[in-house]
């Protein structure tokens, strides 16, 4: 096996034994069965696929909870290592510092991963049990917000093994990862509005877009409930869809580079450290 995949491996075993798995598997499908049965009720009245309807609410929920789980998982992925003194030893086997960071990374995108499709995939499997108007549309819809989920724990984890990158204690990381986690969730979010208040909606509308992209979980969010036609009519965006000037493609791009930028400053500033 090469260093990265042994290093991987190694993450998923430490996740396995520590239970990250099983209880993040957990939290994410009851938290899914919950939306999926009690959010989506009123669909036969309305006349929406159930798991259209499911795909709407799991972005929402995506939005709170993966991020927090990927900062908790990876914070001190770096940082942990070298307060146990286990770092030193690790680079003392032929592997390179960038080798660690990519391990690791791989083998919390595996664990990420993991809980992701079983937590949400069951919930959608009930639905489709049920035999209630899961069209193909809205099966494609929920396959998407599985792998775009999973990109978003990415972008995360990334961000994640940069602030343990920088921290010099296990402590400060986790903090700093939930100061990234309410920024990014609930902060940004609120910045924009207050912008529009203050502009009293007047901001031109070729900016504001621009800035939306300045937060992955904005970019989950318009990707997800825009993509699709079903989607965009059941969560009210279907008038904003007309006006992005970003594609599906272009959105997930977007994402994909909030998961190169944060992860390649980490490997930058990991090996400039000393240890």
């Amino acid at each position: 096996m090469t260093p990265l995949l042994v290093i991987a491996d190694k993450e998923i075993r430490d996740a396995l034994r520590n239970r990250w798995v099983i209880s993040a598997t957990l939290l994410m499908a009851g938290l899914a069965f919950s939306l999926t049965f009690l959010g989506s009720a009123p669909t036969g009245d309305l006349g929406a696929s159930r798991l259209a309807v499911t795909v709407v609410s799991l972005s929402s929920l995506t939005i709170f909870l993966v991020p927090l789980i990927a900062l908790m998982l990876a914070h001190d992925a770096l940082v942990g290592e070298m307060e146990r003194g286990t770092l030193l030893l690790l680079l003392a086997y032929p592997v390179t510092r960038s080798q660690v960071v990519l391990g690791k990374f791989m083998g919390q995108i595996v664990v990420m991963a993991i809980a992701t499709v079983v937590g949400y995939g069951a919930a959608g499997l009930a639905v489709g049990l049920q035999g209630e108007g899961a069209d193909p549309q809205s099966w494609h819809a929920f396959g998407a917000l599985i792998a775009s989920a999973v990109l978003l724990g990415a972008v995360f984890i990334a961000l994640a093994h940069l602030v343990s990158a920088v921290a010099r204690e296990r402590g400060g990381a986790a903090g700093v990862a939930i100061g990234l986690w309410l920024l990014f969730v609930v902060l940004y979010d609120m910045g924009l509005l207050g912008i529009l208040v203050a502009t009293k909606g007047q901001i031109h509308e070729k900016i504001f877009p621009w800035l939306l992209l300045g937060n992955p979980t904005d970019i989950f969010r318009l990707y997800n409930l825009t993509a699709f036609e079903n989607t965009r009519t059941f969560s009210g965006l279907a008038g904003l869809s007309g006006q992005m000037e970003f594609s599906p493609t272009w959105l997930l791009s977007a994402l994909f580079a909030w998961v190169v930028v944060p992860l390649g400053a980490a490997m930058v500033v990991f090996k400039r450290r000393e240890l």
